[in-house]
């Protein structure tokens, strides 16, 4: 098994920053991709980004690649998601989210694709 717990959420102005953070434990060692995932109130939960062991990205659309920017650091099981230039409708319960399925990865972006998810961490961006 794998826990995931996600710090760094918070109240922040349009045009701000924050950064998550998601730490692994348990058996981290199984782990290859992490994602980020986010659920608005009323909205389903959408694919934000996600990341390969080897550091090799996904985004979900090209405007939060430029503002959104996920790392990892495999020695410490942790995924980050640095979020700039943030906007209103960025507010959201932001998840992590790891595989460990040996398969490789179809979609990176759906659900399905992950084992282990956070409990969720609040953004809310001020106007």
């Amino acid at each position: 098994q794998v826990q995931l717990v996600e710090v760094g959420g918070g109240l922040v102005q349009a045009g701000g920053s924050l950064r998550l953070s998601c730490a692994a434990s348990g058996r981290t060692f199984s782990i290859n991709t992490m994602g980020w995932f986010r659920q608005a109130p009323g909205k389903e939960r959408d694919f934000v980004a996600a990341i390969k062991s080897n550091a090799r990205p996904t985004y979900s659309a090209d405007s939060l690649k430029g503002r959104f920017t996920i790392s990892r650091d495999n020695a410490k099981s942790t995924v980050y998601l640095q979020m700039n230039s943030l906007r209103p409708e960025d507010a959201a319960v932001y998840y992590c989210a790891a595989r460990s399925r040996v398969a490789t990865m179809a979609e990176p972006g759906e659900e399905y694709e992950y084992d282990y998810w956070g409990q969720g961490t609040q953004v809310t961006v001020s106007s």
